[in-house]
C-alpha cells in the first residue's frame, strides 16, 4: 500500500484539492485520515474534520470521518499524550484506515509547523509510518522561491521520503514554467507539478453561502446551487447602480435592505442569482411573490449589509460533496499538469 503524506508551508495551499485531484485520476480504492483536525465541525454530537467529511463523501469511504482524527485542540492533545503515545496512535490510526486500500493520504495540518509541539506536524507524520511527503506550495513567484528555498535548507528531511513539491495556483502557467521555473529547479528541490490558478475554485454556491450566513431561505429552495461570481452591496441609488458595469455579469448576489424595493426589483430584472436581504427586514408581500415567480433565492440574515460583506469576505471557498464540475476539474489538471508516476 502506498502511504502519501500530503503538506504545504501554508495556510490553503490547496492540500485536500490536490488529494481529491490525485484520488479522482487515480481510480484506485483510497484510505484518508487527518491526524490533526484543524477545520472543525460540530453535528449531531460529534466532531470532526470538514476535509475528512468531505473526502469520506465524495469517494463514499466506509470510515467514519470523526475516525479519522487524532483530535483538534493542542491542550487537550498535550495533555493526553505523549509523543510516544502520540506515534502509536498515528501507526494504529494509519493501519485502520488503510486496510484493504490501495493508497492512503495523510493530510497535514494547516502549515508544515503546524501540530508540532503536540508531535503531529506534517514530518513527524511522515516519520511515524514511513510514507512518501509531498509539499504543496502556492502563492506568488517571490513566496514560491521563498518557501522552496526554506525546505532546500531548513526542512530536516532526515528518515522521510520525501518525494518534492507541488506548486499550485499559477496564474500565468506559460509565463512561470518558462521563466521561473528552471531558476527553481536549480535549487535542487523536485517539481512535481504546476497546476494553473482556476476561477472557479474561488466561487460558491447560493446554499453554501446560506449555510455558512445561517440564512433564512425565502424564496428559491430549488435553486440554491445557483453560483455566485460577484458580490454587489445595493446600498446606493438605483440610477448609480444602473450605471455600475458588473451589474450586467453572471454571477451576481445581491445584497441590500428589505426595505429598498426599488433595488430588489432591479436584482431581479438583471437576473441575479440571489439576493440577500439584511437587517431582518422583509419587503412587501407583492415582491415577494415575483422573487418566488422567478424563482431566484432570497435569504435573510439579521446583520446589517456592512457585517454580511464583511461575513462573505471571510467565508472560505471549500469543495462540498455536491461540487461534480470542481471535482471533475481538479480531476483534469492533476492528470494534466502533475507527474503522478513520481508520487505513486
Amino acid at each position: 500500500m502506498n502511504k502519501i503524506i500530503v503538506a504545504s508551508l501554508r495556510k490553503n495551499a490547496g492540500k485536500t484539492n490536490v488529494i481529491v485531484g490525485l484520488t479522482k485520476t487515480l481510480n484506485k480504492k483510497i484510505g484518508y485520515l487527518k491526524p490533526f483536525g484543524d477545520r472543525l465541525i460540530y453535528s449531531k454530537k460529534r466532531l470532526w474534520d470538514y476535509d475528512s467529511a468531505l473526502i469520506a463523501n465524495v469517494f463514499t469511504l466506509h470510515e467514519n470521518p470523526e475516525d479519522m482524527s487524532i483530535g483538534f485542540d493542542h491542550s487537550k492533545l498535550r495533555y493526553m499524550y505523549d509523543e510516544k503515545v502520540t506515534r502509536e496512535k498515528v501507526s494504529e490510526l494509519a493501519t485502520n484506515m488503510g486496510q484493504g486500500k490501495d493508497i492512503l493520504f495523510v493530510e497535514g495540518g494547516r502549515d508544515l509547523s503546524y501540530g508540532i509541539s503536540v508531535y503531529l506536524d506534517a514530518l513527524s507524520l511522515a516519520r511515524y509510518i514511513g510514507g512518501k511527503l509531498v509539499t504543496v506550495i502556492s502563492g506568488d513567484e517571490d513566496t514560491i522561491f521563498d518557501d522552496i528555498t526554506y525546505i532546500k535548507k531548513n526542512v530536516d528531511s532526515a528518515g522521510i521520503d520525501f518525494k518534492g513539491v507541488i506548486i499550485n495556483k499559477v496564474q500565468n502557467i506559460d509565463d512561470f514554467t518558462g521563466t521561473y521555473l528552471p531558476q527553481i529547479q536549480k535549487i535542487g528541490v523536485p517539481v512535481l507539478g504546476v497546476i494553473p490558478y482556476h476561477s472557479d475554485f474561488t466561487h460558491f454556491s447560493v446554499n453554501y453561502l446560506s449555510e455558512r450566513l445561517f440564512a433564512k431561505v425565502i424564496t428559491g429552495e430549488d435553486n440554491l446551487n445557483r453560483i455566485v461570481k460577484n458580490i454587489f452591496i445595493g446600498a446606493m441609488s438605483v440610477n448609480s447602480a444602473l450605471q455600475q458595469p458588473f451589474l450586467k455579469k453572471e454571477g451576481n448576489l445581491i445584497i441590500t435592505g428589505g426595505d429598498r424595493t426599488d433595488m430588489i426589483l432591479v436584482a431581479l430584472d438583471f437576473k441575479a442569482e440571489a439576493i440577500i436581504l439584511t437587517n431582518n427586514v422583509l419587503p412587501p408581500a407583492h415582491i415577494i411573490s415575483k422573487a418566488a415567480e422567478r424563482k431566484v433565492p432570497v435569504l435573510l440574515v439579521p446583520y446589517d449589509t456592512y457585517e454580511t460583506a464583511k461575513r462573505i469576505d471571510s467565508i472560505e471557498p471549500l469543495i462540498t460533496k455536491d461540487d461534480k464540475h470542481k471535482i471533475e476539474l481538479l480531476g483534469a489538471l492533476i492528470k494534466e499538469h502533475v507527474t503522478i508516476e513520481a508520487i505513486v
